[in-house]
């Protein structure tokens, strides 16, 4: 598109793309700040002035001018279950970002009438009950008002599931239906289930019954997870390293982003984990994956990153605030198998982790290894979660050369955590300020799909502001970050995860070109807004990915969402609504508009001679004879 002051040259190696006129954050100290980057094959070869990239304008290169937007390094979410997320995508009626209840169960029953025969509705995370206005959950019977013979499933965070009758039907729940290890059933005076399911406290109850719901065929799933990385797009993510989690086996659960990859038609760079699936069988499965493939098999858009989130089904806590901490068993036998198998072959790994009485009996195994010089030895590994670890385990995980990934988890189960935990547990979950001030490795993200939602800007929000979604600050003042502070977790700590900090999440010569340009200046609106920015241009490897406002159509076009019924059709994916500072500006433009509109009007019954010319008294059309 040609843009006033660059005139196209002929230089000797010219940009494919140029990005102009912004105020660009680099989140590099030597040139904090530019207005223009150049792209070539993919790379960064220019940050500065608009100036200085006009030598690098040739006939072909794009330019596009960012208006004087703020542009930030492409988002990386460290934390996100984004092949899983994918392959149901449009399946899904997302709820993130609703404001009301009312709101939701309108879009829930109109979804309900436009799903076919045999076909659920499902609503799985990425909202919880404080966003709404009501600040409750739906009753089992408003499911059932809204949806009487078609099966629903809502997911509310790792605490409980909601099933109308016909949900019931379709999964096989009966009076005769026992009460699986670690969750409840609940059922009415009569010994029928109500629809209620409890993780008491795991959350493999609800995961089982969603998993008995119709699953799309490959083609959709392609289908389905461009629309999801598209959707990512939207918000200014271009990387996330994808955590695996139950329900998610490989091979046969990666074809899909292995095919899009194979296909250049990835929009987003994944680095993935493996995560043995069957309990009893985990060093099975880890022994075969170190003989066969190594952390880093792959390229720039799709690599292989290591084992987890979990590594022995028998050493994972639960995250469910509503419920006790869990108490473990003994696992550090089999647990100390699998970490010095994948030490030894030169394997990284992550683990969640919520508690720290978890992570000190990690630790003590790590520390038993390191006798045999298998820590630190250069492996990256993390702790995921990490809501209540301590001071003294800090301590231990950087001596033994660790990493932290935090998410948002408090920003949907902050209340349920204070509730059993008390507000001074929750203003140190988890504890940010001294993992930094240790020197740790600490990488941000959201854990979406299943909790969190996967809007970066409600987890950035978070880091800076302390407060969950129903507006209470939670974290202590001393425990949140300046917004560059938590752009650097949101960017180049997920780079230094997967080692590739060298070449992703600064905007600097020899980079990749993964950049956004947002809606809002990120660094000087009024913190309640951060939520509500989004991407006007998202480019990934110098490719536009994602296009709005002003840039829209610049992106390439998506076959249509398919099949035609699906949620995403109708709504989308997350529920935009107006920053708050914006509310009364918006109010004060519809009275300009109304005006407007009114005056065009009085023209209009002017030029038909149904109105006297400076007259606006009598109302002259016919219809009000």
């Amino acid at each position: 598109m040609p843009v006033a002051g660059i005139r196209p040259g002929a230089p000797d190696q010219p940009a494919d793309l140029v990005v102009r006129n912004a105020k660009v954050h680099t989140n590099d100290p030597r040139r904090p700040h530019a207005s223009a980057v150049a792209v070539r094959d993919g790379l960064i070869t220019a940050v500065g002035a608009d100036a200085d990239v006009v030598p690098l304008v040739g006939p072909d290169t794009r330019v596009v001018d960012a208006l004087g937007r703020r542009a930030v390094p492409g988002l990386n979410d460290a934390h996100l279950h984004v092949i899983r997320g994918g392959l149901n995508y449009v399946l899904e009626l997302r709820w993130d970002g609703v404001p009301t209840l009312r709101q939701a169960l309108a879009m829930l029953r109109v979804q309900a009438e436009a799903t076919p025969p045999g076909q659920w509705v499902r609503v799985v995370g990425g909202w919880s009950a404080d966003q709404f206005a009501e600040r409750r959950l739906p009753t089992l019977d408003e499911l059932n008002a809204a949806a009487p013979d078609t099966p629903v499933f809502v997911l509310h965070l790792y605490q409980s599931a909601l099933l109308n009758r016909a949900a019931l039907r379709a999964a096989g729940f009966t009076r005769d239906t026992p009460n699986p290890r670690g969750g409840q059933i609940v059922r009415g005076h009569d010994g029928e289930p109500t629809g209620l399911l409890i993780a008491a406290p795991g959350a493999l109850l609800l995961y089982s019954t969603l998993a008995k719901a119709p699953m799309l065929d490959e083609a959709h799933q392609a289908g389905s997870t461009r629309h999801f990385l598209r959707e990512l797009n939207r918000f200014g993510l271009t990387s996330a390293i994808d955590a695996a989690g139950g329900f998610q086996s490989f091979p046969e659960n990666y074809a899909t982003v292995m095919e899009l990859a194979r296909q250049g038609q990835l929009t987003l760079r994944i680095a993935y984990h493996l995560f043995p699936q069957t309990a009893g069988q985990e060093l099975d499965d880890l022994a075969r994956w170190v003989a066969t493939v190594r952390p880093g098999d792959g390229d720039a858009w799709l690599r292989l990153n290591g084992a987890g989130e979990n590594l022995t089904w028998a050493a994972a806590d639960f995250e469910n605030f509503t419920e006790p901490r869990p108490q473990l068993g003994a696992y550090e036998s089999e647990f100390e198998k699998a970490v010095r198998l994948l030490m030894e072959h030169g394997w990284g790994f992550r683990l969640h982790a919520s508690y720290d009485e978890t992570i000190r009996r990690d630790l003590a195994v790590f520390e038993k290894l390191a006798a045999d010089g298998l820590f630190p030895h250069g492996n990256r590994w993390l702790f995921d979660h990490a809501e209540t670890v301590s001071p003294d385990s800090l301590d231990r995980i950087a001596a033994l050369g660790g990493a932290v990934s935090v998410q948002n988890r408090m920003s949907f189960q902050g209340e349920a955590f204070v509730s059993r935990y008390g507000a001074p547990a929750a203003a140190e979950a988890p504890p940010l300020r001294a993992m930094l001030d240790r020197g740790l490795t600490v990488a941000g993200g959201t854990d979406a799909t299943r909790v969190s939602s996967y809007n970066p800007w409600v987890a950035l929000h978070w880091l800076v502001s302390g407060r969950a979604i129903s507006g209470r600050r939670l974290a202590a003042e001393h425990n949140r970050l300046s917004r560059e502070q938590a752009l650097e977790l949101y960017t180049l700590g997920g780079a230094r995860l997967t080692g590739e900090d060298d070449v992703k999440g600064r905007l600097t010569v020899g980079s990749y070109a993964d950049l956004a340009v947002l809606s809002a200046d990120y660094f000087t609106v009024p913190e309640p807004d951060i939520p509500h920015i989004e991407s006007v241009l998202t480019v990934v490897g110098g490719r536009i990915v994602h296009g709005a406002q002003e840039h829209q159509g610049l992106a390439p076009e998506l076959p249509a969402v398919a099949p035609s019924w699906s949620p995403v059709t109708r709504f989308g994916g997350y529920h935009a609504t107006p920053a708050p500072s914006l509310a009364g500006v918006r109010q004060a433009d519809r009275v300009v508009e109304a005006a407007a509109a009114s005056g065009e009007q009085l023209a209009w019954r002017e030029a038909r001679g149904l109105a006297v010319p400076g007259q606006s008294a009598a109302p002259l059309d016919p219809c009000f004879f």
